[in-house]
């Protein structure tokens, strides 16, 4: 089990993490934001909305409710769209888990996978685990930003902790 404290600074780790990330992709031409390079998810914009849609579409299961599937990278002409959608959920998903008490943290949840199989699982697992698949995924943006000839900017938690560390400093 995990306290609410620490979920409360994994997610600010992730959202700060995701920021860097949109931030790093802004150096990239529109045609090089969309290129296939041929990833797990084709490109740079679709490896992305897949690290927000799946944020988005646990987000909706601990409502309770039961997305039919992923929003589509289509919906995404550029990075300002995809930075946008992704600010106005991330304030969502901070408010949520910034209220989460350590009972809520303990709780189950049933659900249903995209594909209808029924699971349930505890609260805090899941959001360790929906983290930890953001963290993933931002490493295969850094590699594609590399193939792009793009600076991908650090994203480690241990960055995160000395950024906040120096900041407590002042």
């Amino acid at each position: 089990m995990i306290t609410p404290e620490h979920v409360r600074t994994l997610y600010a780790y992730d959202a700060w993490a995701n920021r860097r990330m949109l931030d790093a992709c802004a150096a990239l031409a529109p045609e090089q934001f969309t290129r296939d390079l041929g990833s797990s998810f084709r490109s740079v914009r679709d490896t992305m909305a897949h690290i927000m849609g799946a944020e988005w579409l646990w987000f909706e299961r601990f409502q309770g409710r039961t997305p039919g599937g992923l929003p589509s990278a289509d919906q995404f002409a550029d990075l300002a769209s995809l930075r946008a959608r992704w600010t106005q959920f991330e304030a969502e998903l901070l408010s949520y888990v910034n209220g989460l008490s350590a009972a809520d943290l303990e709780r189950s949840f049933d659900y249903k996978d995209l594909k209808g199989n029924p699971h349930n699982n505890v609260l805090w697992q899941t959001l360790q685990h929906l983290a930890n698949h953001g963290t993933y995924h931002r490493g295969q943006v850094t590699t594609l930003l590399r193939q792009l000839g793009a600076k991908p900017v650090g994203t480690d938690l241990i960055g995160f902790y000395r950024e906040r560390a120096a900041q407590s400093a002042h």
